[in-house]
């Protein structure tokens, strides 16, 4: 097995993940245009359609391998992917292209914990900072060409944003050509049910779901806030890709920091998120939100994969199908819950004030500390 290649194929399954949602995020308003006549609700589920089906997707993972072995599944999600993703090109009514969102989910959903759990199944622990942050650096690398791409496709039309989704052949050659047929049967942990697992997985599941309810309130709420105090769509545009940029080379650099800060590493993204948003609360200047906005990108770039690797490292190879759809299923919830959340609780407590989310992510940050100290208190890394 060559492990190079190998590792390209895993991290190039993670590039397309988060695509699932970046991709048809700058198309929206030439969406909505186009669908005028159609419930407002309905379009604003073109985005989170995806997550829904995703984390529905991530519950049956565990069934889905008993069935399929890994490259059979890899393939089968990337047919999914980029069906649906670009099918989306063809779709002439509100329904058609929900139904489009909802099967891409499903593929996303068959893909996310093979581009993770792969990782742990074939690599040794001490490898594992190093690939996660790899893995999570494409993530965010996957935002930024998914965001540039269906921006420049959507100024010819509000269709040609889904065709970003062909970028899955890449990855389907790749897979076809250098991934393992593995036959991942399901541990017994896994088999226990879902409740057996998140007890033993919790720290990291909770985690997950905090850490992705906080993030989550930077995209949703920065363009509003910002415009607000007479920022331009360019400049918005350019800072929000600039947060993924930051993330992308914290991910590069993660197993150097794991290994360099590995006992107080666990609170380096409650506290960036926490210092980050605080900043953007008390000093809502544009000098206040870019600074607030590396802070969160920082934080980020350091949580996900610090999550991942803590959770890799503990499920070792049964990962991909205990621990692993576990928290893709807390991640995509936590993007889907955190406008629910964060938006009323801002409009009831701080009326009138725009930076009152920036005040309520404060809050959930706090939660996100306590949760860390209480259940990474004792938490000890294998050695190196």
């Amino acid at each position: 097995m060559n492990k190079s290649r190998l590792t390209a194929t895993i991290l190039s399954i993670s590039l397309l993940t988060v695509m699932a949602g970046a991709a048809v995020a700058p198309a929206l308003g030439a969406v909505r245009d186009y669908f005028s006549d159609a419930n407002p609700l309905l379009v604003q589920m073109v985005v989170s359609m995806p997550a829904l089906f995703i984390i529905l997707t991530n519950f049956c993972f565990p069934l889905l391998c008993r069935h399929l072995r890994t490259r059979t599944l890899s393939i089968v999600g990337l047919l999914l992917y980029v069906a649906a993703g670009a099918g989306a090109f063809f779709a002439d009514n509100i329904v058609s292209l929900l139904v489009f969102r909802a099967l891409l989910g499903v593929s996303v959903g068959m893909l996310m914990p093979l581009s993770t759990g792969l990782l742990a199944y074939y690599f040794a622990p001490q490898e594992m900072a190093r690939l996660m942050g790899l893995s999570a650096a494409m993530n965010q690398m996957g935002g930024v060409v998914a965001t540039l791409l269906a921006g420049v496709l959507s100024s010819i039309a509000w269709n040609y944003a889904f065709l970003v989704y062909l970028l899955g052949l890449a990855a389907l050659v790749m897979v076809v050509l250098y991934l393992p047929n593995e036959h991942l049967q399901p541990s017994a942990s896994a088999k226990a049910g879902t409740m057996a697992v998140l007890k033993h997985f919790h720290p990291s599941v909770v985690g997950m779901l905090l850490l992705m309810t906080i993030f989550f309130v930077y995209p949703t709420n920065f363009a509003l806030v910002a415009r607000s105090l007479g920022w331009s769509p360019t400049w918005i545009t350019g800072v929000m890709v600039g947060l993924d940029v930051v993330a992308f080379f914290v991910g590069l650099a993660f197993g150097k920091l794991m290994s360099t800060f590995r006992v107080i590493i666990k609170y380096f993204a409650p506290i960036g998120f926490l210092i980050g948003y605080g900043v953007m609360a008390l000093c809502p200047t544009a000098v206040g939100l870019m600074a607030g906005s590396v802070l969160i990108g920082l934080a980020n770039g350091v949580g996900v994969p610090y999550l991942n690797t803590i959770a890799g490292i503990k499920g070792g190879k049964d990962s991909t199908t205990t621990v692993m759809p576990m928290l893709s299923a807390a991640l995509y919830l936590g993007q889907f819950v955190s406008p629910l959340i964060v938006m009323p609780t801002a409009l009831y407590c701080f009326p009138c004030n725009p930076s009152g989310v920036w005040c309520v992510a404060v809050g959930l940050c706090l939660l996100f500390l306590l949760q860390t100290f209480l259940t990474r208190k004792f938490h000890r890394l294998p050695p190196e």
